[in-house]
């Protein structure tokens, strides 16, 4: 049964396709078929259609979808939605990749790649001999934001140093990078690092590159993104169980 994944943008087809055939080959060994939201090629409503025809079991949904979202975007979820829904396909659709504790993994590894983390558990960051502090930064709000918490309050465990959230796209009444970085600093961390908890597909890399900008200008570190993370593929492989343990668990209801 195909799973089919929808980010937003076909820009970032590099990234989604790295991990439909990981998640494919390495833990569901079922069909994975890339759905965008957005564009004309690889659109979810083609991806919905051909797996509506395909052979499967009498009791299968004919395609699981899963956000290709670390976290919840609510306007990327009401697109996914309405889309499943004008195409009259019974599809299933799964719940953001995050929060979970493995973003928050993802997050310390990318950091740790950046010299801005140790790579082991121990528990002190290596960019600084004193305070330190991680902004992670998410696209898609104030709701975004308060989801993201979530994966800070892991991320900071594993480090110990305060972590929090903020918008990557500073929308309104979200807390901006910026913003975010002044709070730690206010509460003794002397030097900031910025965690982008993206993907690719669903980010706007102008506002990626406004962040890189920002760092720079404050003499702040800035990981990589989550990007293709092989951890995500473990996500995304849970979240589709998840949707189809839910389902066959309504049905005997």
């Amino acid at each position: 049964m195909p799973g089919a994944y929808a980010p937003d943008a076909s820009g970032s087809a590099g990234v989604a396709g790295a991990l439909a055939l990981l998640t494919e080959h390495a833990h569901t060994e079922r069909p994975v078929v890339l759905g965008y939201l957005e564009g004309s090629q690889y659109a979810l409503s083609d991806a919905l259609a051909t797996a509506e025809t395909a052979e499967r079991a009498p009791d299968m949904p004919p395609a699981v979808v899963v956000p290709l979202l670390p976290g919840p975007v609510p306007q990327i979820q009401r697109a996914l939605h309405e889309t499943v829904a004008a195409s009259g396909v019974p599809a299933l659709i799964a719940e953001p990749l995050g929060p979970h504790p493995l973003i928050a993994q993802a997050l310390h590894e990318r950091l740790a790649e950046a010299g801005l983390a140790r790579a082991d558990r121990v528990r002190m960051m290596t960019m600084v001999t004193m305070a330190g502090g991680v902004v992670i930064a998410v696209p898609g709000g104030p709701a975004a934001v308060q989801d993201a918490e979530v994966s800070a309050v892991l991320l900071a465990s594993r480090l110990a140093v305060p972590a929090t959230a903020a918008a990557l796209d500073g929308g309104s009444g979200a807390v901006s990078p910026a913003e975010a970085a002044a709070r730690l600093r206010e509460a003794g961390a002397t030097h900031v690092a910025y965690a982008p908890c993206v993907i690719g597909p669903e980010a706007d890399p102008a506002h990626l590159a406004a962040l890189s900008k920002l760092a720079a200008d404050m003499g702040a570190g800035i990981a990589a993104p989550l990007g293709d993370h092989p951890v995500l593929a473990q996500l995304i492989a849970l979240r589709y169980v998840e949707a189809l343990e839910k389902a066959f668990a309504d049905q005997q209801r």
